[in-house]
């Protein structure tokens, strides 16, 4: 199971009252969502193995270069620095919880997995393209719909209409959601766009016409040479936006497509018995943060796959 951890913690956080705090006052409620996550999750899914890949660069450099609108709105108002070239724009109140959730997870045994210059997606994509185990990826980004791969047993649960709605994507049940194969998934969100990633996409073509020119020509390579050959059957208006975004997508399929071959830090994330420090950091971090209910949850949770 491969946690897509700022998804999931952000959607904690605005899913959980902001009054549910530690003993100290302070928020816990991206925390205590977390757990109760990850409760339900193992508790559905039975993992053998959960690792919470990290954004160690939630904004990679070389995406804005090649698309500069790239998260852009995301990015918060502070001065840059050569170190920190974009501050990413995370509630005041979910910014102290996001070091807590790491000790959480550490101590669970849950291994915390990111990459440099990388984003999570990145490290999601290299695990689920090399695993030797079936994956279950968590999140509610669709970029990683292109991940979906039955004959590799990848199956994405989608958490975007909420934890009590989740769904499963696999080749098929993703076909009929969006009209367009796991192959082809990066290429449609490459001409659908996606605001909230900055990514403008093709102007005027939606998803079903991104859908349509996909079954007709195959990939966005066949879709650009189409619109390039006034041989090509193809309506006016179309051919006119394709050609018009031409720049866009030629790049495009770079930024949206997740990197499958990062060299990755050795790690072991079997679920397995707590040690004696184990329990005694997980005791000392649930009376700190008043996390006593949702930490049981989870450790039961995870105790009954160890």
């Amino acid at each position: 199971m491969l946690l897509d951890s700022a998804s999931l913690y952000f959607r904690a956080f605005f899913g959980v009252p902001d009054t549910v705090r530690a003993p100290n006052g302070e928020p816990v409620n991206a925390v205590r969502g977390l757990l109760d996550m990850i409760a339900r999750l193992t508790t559905e899914f039975q993992p053998t193995e959960i690792v919470a890949c990290w954004d160690d660069d939630w904004r990679p450099q070389w995406r804005v270069d090649l698309i500069p609108t790239y998260k852009t709105h995301r990015v918060a108002a502070e001065p840059a620095t050569d170190a920190d070239p974009s501050i990413e724009v995370v509630p005041d109140l979910l910014s102290p919880q996001v070091p807590i959730i790491r000790e959480v997870l550490t101590a669970l045994g849950i291994p915390i997995i990111g990459a440099a210059h990388h984003e999570a997606d990145d490290v999601i994509g290299t695990l689920a393209s090399h695993a030797d185990i079936p994956v279950d990826v968590i999140t509610g980004d669709r970029d990683l719909f292109q991940l979906v791969d039955d004959s590799r047993d990848v199956r994405v649960i989608y958490t975007g209409r909420g934890m009590a709605r989740l769904e499963i994507l696999t080749d098929a049940s993703l076909t009929a959601k969006t009209g367009v194969t796991p192959l082809q998934y990066a290429d449609f969100a490459a001409m659908r766009g996606d605001a909230s990633d900055g990514l403008p996409g093709v102007a005027g073509v939606g998803e079903k016409t991104a859908a349509t020119l996909l079954a007709e020509f195959g990939d966005l390579a066949g879709i650009v040479a189409a619109a390039a050959d006034p041989e090509v059957k193809l309506s006016a208006s179309v051919r006119a936006k394709i050609l018009a975004a031409t720049d866009y997508l030629l790049v495009a399929p770079a930024v949206v497509n997740v990197v499958r071959n990062l060299e990755l830090p050795a790690f072991d994330a079997r679920i397995r018995p707590s040690t004696p420090e184990q329990e005694a950091e997980l005791e000392r971090l649930s009376a700190e943060w008043g996390l006593e209910s949702s930490m049981k949850r989870a450790r039961a949770a995870l105790a009954a796959m160890a």
